[in-house]
């Protein structure tokens, strides 16, 4: 079975991708795969899921039910006064 394939709309984008491909000497979809993951790390400030549930065990001892923990915190919102 083939692996998906990337396509590169943006011209620069893809000149870049193949720019540091041949320096760095790896593919092109490595390039930007790497620089999405580096990208979401930096950016989006989540922390991978086998960290967080490693701390979260860490912290607490036991694995919680997050289902149960957002259900407890849930508060009804009543709406407009209307």
């Amino acid at each position: 079975m083939t692996e998906p394939r990337l396509t590169v709309r943006s011209a620069k984008a893809k000149e870049i991708a193949h720019r540091l491909a041949l320096r760095e000497k790896r593919s092109p979809t490595d390039i930007v795969e790497r620089a999405l993951e580096a990208y979401e790390l930096r950016e989006a400030g989540r922390e991978p899921a086998a960290s967080f549930y490693a701390r979260l065990s860490r912290d607490y001892g036991t694995d919680s039910n997050l289902e149960t923990v957002i259900r407890a915190g849930r508060r009804v919102d009543p709406g407009p006064d209307l």
